[in-house]
């Protein structure tokens, strides 16, 4: 039996807005307790009213993206040291829209890391890998390859010990499709035996989430798998009621 915390957080991605922040937060505090770390993911421009509205709740707020430089002549992006002075506590690193859509690599996604956790901030790993890589057996050397990149630096050990990893299977963001609760065990369980080779005391303290067309309805088959730690939650995020019933059942599962 684990004693690992369940996390549950809402990726917004580019939608939202000021009515949004206020009743999610507004729902999620009046009927959740902090048996759980619910995390929320709003835009940048929605950040501050967030962080405002959620400030006497239990829930944190965290960046979807950040720059890899902290500071300096980067027209439109957006550092880790601003994230951290406007009170963010998580940021979200490799996320395969950001790997697909804007060609960030292993290297890159590294490098995000490393700035994220030079400002005290959590970094949410994202890895995953595409239907043709799984048909073709290749998911676990495209996870590990995306792990490695991050941990085989000479502070890996401390990196693994402060991150959150989010394992979406790219070929199930919204698609519709899910992994079967089994599916998605056997994977985080290689993905723990793999974070086992730098160190197994932190492997087993590690907190990996599956993302990947979360509902209400599937959430507490998934939250009963031993090495599911919680969701990182793309859509079904934006609605109240239904990322309520998410946060409820990853509370009640295992």
């Amino acid at each position: 039996m684990t004693n690992r915390r369940k996390m549950i957080a809402g990726n917004w991605k580019m939608n939202g807005t000021h009515k949004l922040v206020a009743t999610m937060v507004n729902t999620l505090a009046e009927n959740t307790t902090d048996q759980a770390d619910i995390v929320l993911f709003p835009p940048y421009v929605y950040l501050s009213d967030m962080i405002h509205q959620a400030k006497n709740t239990s829930i944190a707020v965290g960046a979807q993206n950040c720059a890899v430089h902290l500071q300096g002549a980067y027209t439109g992006e957006v550092s880790a040291t601003m994230l951290e002075e406007m009170g963010c506590r998580y940021v979200i690193v490799g996320h395969s829209e950001r790997r697909a859509l804007y060609g960030e690599t292993n290297e890159l996604v590294a490098q995000k890391v490393a700035a994220v956790m030079s400002c005290q901030l959590t970094p949410v790993l994202c890895i995953g890998e595409t239907a043709a890589q799984r048909e073709a057996g290749e998911t676990m050397t495209v996870l590990q390859d995306q792990l490695a990149v991050v941990l085989n630096r000479s502070e890996g050990t401390t990196i693994l010990s402060k991150m959150v990893i989010a394992y979406e299977p790219v070929w199930a963001i919204g698609t519709g499709k899910t992994a079967t609760p089994e599916l998605a065990q056997e994977t985080h369980s290689q993905i723990r035996q793999f974070l086992a080779q730098y160190s197994p005391v932190i492997a087993e303290q590690v907190i990996l989430l599956y993302g990947g067309s979360v509902k209400a309805d599937n959430a507490a088959a998934l939250s009963s798998m031993p090495d599911i730690d919680g969701f990182l939650v793309g859509g079904a995020s934006l609605d109240p009621t239904q990322f309520l019933l998410i946060c409820q059942a990853a509370i009640k599962g295992r």
